[in-house]
């Protein structure tokens, strides 16, 4: 049985961590005041974007798997 969806699922989920990672830096960064190349606001809002994209991706192998089990006889 082919598992429909599975190589999205683990990148989508690979996409949130390192999303609240880089939101969690952001975050940390803001609060102690450093100052880095890339500001802490763009850390927190990079970190949110990955985290969106990772549960879009999420969503996406969900329903693509629920198609495939629905498909089958």
């Amino acid at each position: 049985m082919q598992n429909v969806g599975c190589k999205r699922t683990v990148i989508a989920r690979i996409g949130a961590v390192l999303g609240f990672v880089c939101g969690a830096l952001g975050l940390l960064a803001a609060l102690t005041d450093h100052t880095w190349k890339l500001s802490p606001g763009g850390w927190f809002e990079g970190g949110i974007l990955i985290t969106l994209i990772g549960m879009f991706a999420l969503l996406d192998g969900m329903f693509s798997f629920q198609r495939d089990r629905a498909a089958r006889p």
